[in-house]
C-alpha cells in the first residue's frame, strides 16, 4: 500500500484522541465513507497504517481518500447516532452498514387492545408508544427478556376487540398451553389486569424501576397477609429480577434523578442536537435530531 501523501499525513497527526465521526472525501470532493470512533486518532490512522486490509473494498477506498474531516462528540454513543444520520443523508459509496432504510431499534407498545410489546426498526405514526432508540439489539433483547419473564403478554396479531372475544372467535394457542400467555383471546385474562401490566412495563422502559418494585412489594405483602404464599412468592421472584436488572444499569451519577441533557454538534450545512434522558442516575433514552441550517443570512432591519 502506498504511503499517504503529506497532506493526509499531517491530518493524521492532528487528529484528537476523542470520540467522534470521521468522513473521507475523494478527488471530486465527494463523501465516500462515514465512520464513528471511540478514538478518532487511533481509528482513522489504522486505515493508513495497515499493509494489507481485510477486504478489497477497504483497500480501494483508502487509495481514493484525499481529504478527511471529522466531528467531535461527547461520547461514542453520540458518535454512533450521528454516524447513522450522516449515512442516511449522504449515502456514501463505501458504506454498506446502515445504508438501507434500517435504523436503530426501538421497543414499541402497540396501540391496540391487549397491546403487544416488541422491538422494531420502523417507527409508524399510528398512536403506538416507542422507547429508544437503543444502540444495540442486545440491550433491547435484555429488556424484552426481563419484561417477558415478569409479565405474560400475548405475541399473536389477532384483533382482540372485546366484541370478538365475547363472540368467542378465537382459541388459545400453544403460548397459553406452555404458560407464556394468559389467554386474553378466550377471556382468561381481563383487559384491566393486562393494562396494569402494560403500565408497569412503561415505568420499566422509562427507567422508573423503583416505582415498579414498590408496587410489587405492596402486592407481595398483601398476598402474604392473606396467606396466599404461592402468589406472594411469584411476585417476590419478579422483584428479585428487577433488583438484579437495576443493579446492572449503567449509572451516570447516582445524584442525578431526573434530567434532560441536550448537546449540539455542527458541520457546514447541518447541526445535530443530541438528547439524553437520565432518570435515577441512568441513561434511559437518547436521540439525535438533524437541523438544517438556513442558506440565507438574516436581513438587518
Amino acid at each position: 500500500m502506498p504511503a499517504p501523501n503529506e497532506y493526509i499525513h499531517q491530518l493524521l497527526k492532528s487528529l484528537p484522541d476523542s470520540p467522534g465521526v470521521y468522513q473521507y472525501f475523494n478527488t471530486d470532493k465527494a463523501l465516500i465513507y462515514v465512520g464513528k470512533a471511540k478514538s478518532l486518532k487511533k481509528r482513522v490512522s489504522s486505515y493508513f497504517n495497515k499493509e494489507v486490509h481485510e477486504n478489497a473494498k477497504t483497500a480501494v477506498m483508502v487509495r481514493h481518500i484525499v481529504d478527511i474531516k471529522y466531528i467531535l462528540t461527547e461520547t461514542e454513543f453520540d458518535a454512533l447516532l450521528l454516524e447513522n444520520n450522516l449515512i442516511k443523508k449522504h449515502q456514501p459509496r463505501y458504506n454498506v452498514l446502515l445504508k438501507d432504510d434500517k435504523t436503530y431499534p426501538w421497543i414499541v407498545l402497540r396501540k391496540e387492545n391487549f397491546p403487544r410489546v416488541y422491538y422494531t426498526r420502523n417507527k409508524v405514526i399510528d398512536g403506538s408508544t416507542y422507547f429508544g432508540p437503543y444502540a444495540s439489539v442486545k440491550m433491547i433483547n435484555t429488556l424484552l427478556d426481563l419484561i417477558h419473564q415478569l409479565y405474560k403478554l400475548r405475541t399473536c396479531t389477532l384483533n382482540l376487540s372485546l366484541e370478538n372475544i365475547a363472540k368467542q372467535k378465537f382459541k388459545v394457542c400453544l403460548e397459553y398451553q406452555i404458560g407464556n400467555c394468559k389467554g386474553p383471546c378466550e377471556a382468561h385474562q381481563s383487559e384491566t389486569e393486562y393494562n396494569e401490566n402494560i403500565e408497569q412495563i412503561k415505568h420499566i422502559l422509562k427507567g422508573n424501576i423503583q416505582t415498579v418494585i414498590q408496587h410489587l412489594t405492596g402486592m407481595m405483602n398483601a398476598f402474604a397477609h392473606e396467606y396466599k404464599y404461592e402468589e406472594a412468592n411469584i411476585v417476590k421472584n419478579k422483584i428479585e429480577l428487577l433488583e438484579g436488572f437495576k443493579s446492572k444499569s449503567v449509572v451516570v451519577s447516582p445524584s442525578i434523578h431526573n434530567v434532560d441533557v441536550i448537546t449540539i454538534v455542527s458541520e457546514q450545512s447541518s447541526a445535530f442536537a443530541n438528547y439524553m434522558k437520565i432518570i435515577n442516575g441512568s441513561i434511559i433514552q437518547s436521540q439525535t435530531l438533524e437541523i438544517k441550517r438556513s442558506l440565507t443570512k438574516p436581513t438587518k432591519s
